[in-house]
């Protein structure tokens, strides 16, 4: 399974350009925008840490003030799928 999480990250206004770096350097963290302080963030789970508790270590982020979940979705990989269509059985 592929746990996705959408976050808004509000931070320091000019501290922006900093916490988005940091968040893009992250395995799992992905920055799709942000203006005026705030930024629209997806974070999935890495084999080495599930994406809630990166969402935790973006509090910890120098010049972040919230980090907000505002969706979350829990997908099958594409090697899943086959996985499962293989173990369907076939009627004829």
């Amino acid at each position: 399974m592929l746990n996705i999480c959408g976050c808004l990250v509000h931070t320091k206004p000019e501290r922006t350009a900093e916490v988005v770096t940091a968040i893009n350097a992250t395995e799992g963290g992905e920055v799709h925008a942000h203006e005026d302080g705030r930024i629209v963030v997806t974070v999935e789970d890495t084999e080495d840490k599930r994406a809630s508790d990166q969402i935790m270590d973006m509090h910890q982020i120098p010049g972040v003030l919230t980090v907000t979940l505002t969706y979350h979705s829990f997908e099958e990989h594409d090697d899943e799928i086959g996985a499962v269509d293989a173990a369907s059985p076939t009627k004829h």
